[in-house]
């Protein structure tokens, strides 16, 4: 494995591990390791070196992820879209928009999230609801977005509307403190990756610059394929990942130190020795899947699309497994919320429906391998 999934890893052991449970237990942001990923640079990982940052790219991307999934799914979560959207203003803002907010993620540790879904089109966040209306100089805004992630605690929200062409869509970078912004934060009660808190984010009479845009007017369609797909869904492939591997642990710790009281320790049992090694195996090919992934996407080989979708898909199925097969080691105790095990199957049933969902990746697999274009 690489140096720096080694340093991220002592990383989320230090800053992330030990607000798990009570990020979990209280539904609340955490806000103290994401402070320590500004202060150690994490942010600015995939900022080119030449402005300020740590030019990494998809591998990077995808251990930083990982590592802190296995933590937290929450941490491992809302940083993953923080280096997406910051992706899409790296790869097509402005000259002057970029350097606004790369200059607020390199010196004041700031980071971005995602504004994407609605009530109204659910899963399929490329058809947005969210009313917008154009003047010469400026976009105004009204509606509802339903699932923004990092909610009040990111400084700039990555969000889709109909475009001023009157066809496509276009991306827009919308700062925490516009006017008319609100959030209502009383409305998330997650069955899994609590800390992410999710909530609706509301938009009454936005009057927001044409500078916010991101690239040219109805072009963010490209940007989401282009951009957004490699980058979230391998993001997400490696958030479930480290959800494999703390179920795996968590098994072995729980089956080679629970003992009963008339002599046998749990791991001699064949039952468990079962499902420990499914566990594992599943485990192992997430891990070669997701790295596959990056590999390939970093290296721009032309099925890198197909590994992605499949590696998002194997990953996010295998953490729903494991944590099954966990549960049964875990017995009553897991169920009774000894242990993380409980908190890592709920975190882990996330996975099937967050956006692009398990059923549409399975389907765009299929036209993937087959050509034809993905919707």
């Amino acid at each position: 494995m690489s140096e720096f999934f080694d340093q991220a890893t002592d990383f989320a052991k230090e800053y992330i591990l030990p607000y798990a449970k009570d990020i979990d237990e209280k539904m609340r942001f955490p806000e103290e390791s994401f402070k320590k990923m500004g202060e150690k640079g994490y942010f600015k990982l995939m900022v080119p070196k030449e402005l300020g940052g740590l030019g990494k790219g998809m591998a990077e991307h995808s251990y930083a992820c990982r590592a802190f999934a296995k933590a937290s799914a929450s941490c491992g979560l809302c940083y993953m879209m923080h280096n997406v959207c910051l992706s899409i203003v790296l790869k097509y803002g402005s000259e002057e928009l970029k350097k606004k907010i790369v200059t607020d993620v390199v010196e004041n540790n700031k980071f971005l999230g995602f504004a994407y879904s609605e009530f109204g089109s659910g899963t399929n966040f490329y058809l947005p609801d969210i009313k917008a209306e154009f003047t010469k100089d400026e976009v105004i805004l009204n509606g509802s977005k339903s699932m923004v992630t990092s909610a009040t605690y990111a400084s700039y929200y990555l969000l889709l509307s109909s475009s001023e062409t009157g066809e496509g869509i276009d991306n827009w970078i919308v700062p925490i403190e516009t006017k008319g912004v609100e959030f209502k934060t009383g409305n998330w009660n997650g069955l899994g990756m609590r800390g992410n808190v999710s909530c609706p984010m509301e938009f009454t009479n936005v009057h927001l610059p044409k500078e916010y845009r991101i690239g040219k007017a109805g072009d963010a369609m490209t940007h989401i394929f282009e951009v957004i797909a490699p980058f979230f869904i391998t993001g997400l492939a490696s958030v479930y990942t480290g959800v494999c591997e703390a179920v795996l642990e968590e098994a072995l710790h729980h089956a080679t130190s629970r003992k009963h009281t008339f002599g046998p320790m749990l791991a001699e049992y064949e039952t468990v020795q079962t499902h420990i090694s499914r566990i594992y195996s599943l485990t192992n090919a997430a891990i070669l899947g997701t790295n596959e992934a990056a590999r390939a996407v970093d290296a721009n080989e032309a099925d890198a699309i197909a590994k992605v979708i499949s590696a998002r898909i194997f990953a996010s199925e295998a953490a729903i497994e494991t944590a099954r097969h966990g549960m049964r080691i875990g017995g009553g105790k897991a169920y009774n919320k000894m242990g993380i095990m409980e908190r890592l199957l709920r975190d882990a049933y996330a996975g099937q429906i967050m956006a692009p969902s398990v059923d549409v990746l399975i389907l765009w697999l299929g036209r993937a391998l087959t050509g034809l274009p993905l919707i």
